[in-house]
């Protein structure tokens, strides 16, 4: 189960870095949506690091000593629960500061299809769910007002999925990873998983052919797989099938390229929502 955190550090006179030298706070996040975030709010007088490196799926990473102090010394964590990274969540344990669940308040459901009963914390690709976890980070971060103004930009998101996805002739799609079914649920689509929550489970010889035959009857054109994770089992139904396959990104990090060429949550949702209406043949 996939854990978020963000830990926001006071900046102290003794020990503090280069940002913190110039007034600012240090924030130091464990993942890529909630570090975009926690930047966009904080503004220039909070200086963010992002615990999972560009290329890097969240769940593997490996906290280094100096990574557990900086957590139990935090004043503030901000966190998904359900214990996804948990060498994170050991840490998050012995915390001294203000621990905030940022899924508090949100209606979860296990994953669709994830044999191991594993809930689903993909709330962040979900727009409106995003949005109001983005004003409750605002307000711990004492920082209301910028925090609105991103929610803002992020229900206009939501209103060009509306928009995008409301006149289409299909509504199935395949995924290589079960991480957009609230994305589903809020459009009116269906979503297909060939792995579980984790994404790096292995499905069976026989999920896999029955998969393809899936594919095949519904008439579906694409199958969709992730940068971060090998395309390989995505690979195996879409030749089965004989479709394509496309990116569907579940917004866990940023790749190297992407990182360089300035790429953000937002233009990624963007990106995704393209490559839906292209799959369902929206209009």
């Amino acid at each position: 189960m996939r854990i978020i955190l963000v830990l926001v550090l006071a900046a102290t006179a003794a020990g503090c870095g280069a940002g913190a030298s110039r007034g600012g706070r240090s924030v130091v996040a464990a993942f890529y949506p909630v570090a975009w975030a926690a930047e966009q709010i904080g503004g220039p007088t909070v200086h963010v690091r992002n615990l999972t490196p560009a290329g890097a799926e969240p769940h593997d990473i490996e906290l280094t000593p100096r990574d557990v102090a900086q957590i139990q010394s935090a004043k503030v964590v901000f966190y998904l629960s359900h214990d996804f990274q948990p060498a994170v969540a050991a840490a998050v344990r012995d915390a001294r500061g203000t621990i905030f669940d940022v899924l508090q308040g949100q209606a979860l459901t296990v994953g669709v299809g994830d044999e191991s009963g594993k809930t689903d914390p993909h709330v962040w690709l979900d727009p409106a769910r995003f949005a109001r976890i983005v004003e409750k980070m605002g307000a711990t971060l004492g920082r209301p007002a910028r925090a609105r103004a991103l929610a803002a930009r992020i229900l206009r998101l939501d209103a060009d999925y509306r928009r995008g996805l409301a006149h289409c002739a299909r509504h199935e799609f395949v995924s290589s990873h079960a991480a957009f079914a609230y994305l589903a649920a809020r459009y009116g689509l269906h979503m297909v998983a060939i792995t579980g929550i984790d994404p790096e489970s292995e499905p069976s010889a026989q999920k896999l052919a029955s998969l393809a035959k899936l594919v095949r009857r519904d008439h579906i054109r694409t199958v969709f797989f992730e940068r971060l994770v090998s395309a390989k089992l995505a690979e195996t139904v879409a030749r089965e099938a004989g479709v394509r396959t496309a990116v569907l990104d579940p917004i866990e990090g940023l790749t190297s390229t992407e990182a360089k060429q300035g790429f953000d949550y937002l233009t990624l949702m963007r990106q995704n929502l393209q490559a839906l209406r292209r799959e369902l043949g929206c209009r």
